[in-house]
């Protein structure tokens, strides 16, 4: 899932603490977060010398720039560990951006994608994700190594029920995000940086082109 032009979506937020894997140690290192105010002004990672400012909410802007350079780092993570997926596994929609990109860097051609509903507007959520149609096809993969990708882990749900499924289906299971959140009940292997901030992502920052009283969904980011 992902953060949007709106703070809702399945898993959001960031710390500043650079993230590796979890299993090889390697560290971030590259672009540093950019800090946007609620007006959209840049202001510091630094605490806020201010009431004022103490009181804005703060979230991490990661723009196109930024994400080569994330994706990037998040494959190395994965290659540096010596970890090779037979599979990457996309969690629709903010995943699909994720996992193209370690499909190249990684050279995995097998890309799959599950599209699950969890959020259904600004902070509301069912009471547990569902998994929709067209579902994924597990034939034949009961050996296989599959990466789990998605943008964001926030409250980790999402990613816990993809999991499972995926652990019934084939051998191993591994996960990668850019983000994860501390209340995550997802610790995934690789992640890019750790936070407890709204993110906004370059693909769902703007609002969406058409009207959406005739779109198919009215949820634009989850």
């Amino acid at each position: 899932m992902t953060d949007g032009w709106r703070p809702t979506g399945s898993d959001r937020g960031v710390t500043d603490t650079p993230a590796g894997s979890n299993r090889s140690g390697a560290q971030q290192v590259g672009f540093p977060a950019k800090i946007m105010g609620e007006d959209g002004a840049g202001v510091t990672d630094e605490p806020q010398g201010s009431e004022s400012h103490r009181e804005e909410p703060v979230r991490e802007e990661m723009d196109w720039p930024i994400y080569g350079v994330a994706v990037r780092e998040l494959a190395h993570m994965v290659a540096d560990d010596g970890y090779r997926p037979d599979m990457i596994l996309s969690i629709a929609r903010g995943g699909l951006f994720v996992a193209g990109s370690l499909g190249y860097a990684l050279a995995v051609k097998n890309l799959y994608v599950m599209n699950v509903e969890y959020y259904t507007g600004v902070d509301e959520r069912l009471d547990i994700p569902v998994i929709l149609p067209p579902y994924v096809d597990w034939v034949d993969l009961g050996d296989k190594r599959i990466l789990i990708v998605d943008d964001v882990a926030d409250t980790g749900h999402t990613l816990a029920l993809v999991r499972e499924t995926a652990l019934a289906q084939v051998g191993e299971v591994r996960s990668a995000v850019l983000y994860q959140k501390p209340q995550s009940v997802v610790d995934c292997e690789y992640v890019w940086r750790h936070t407890d901030r709204w993110i906004n992502f370059p693909w769902s920052t703007e609002p969406p082109v058409v009207d959406l009283e005739g779109a198919g969904t009215s949820v634009l980011d989850a």
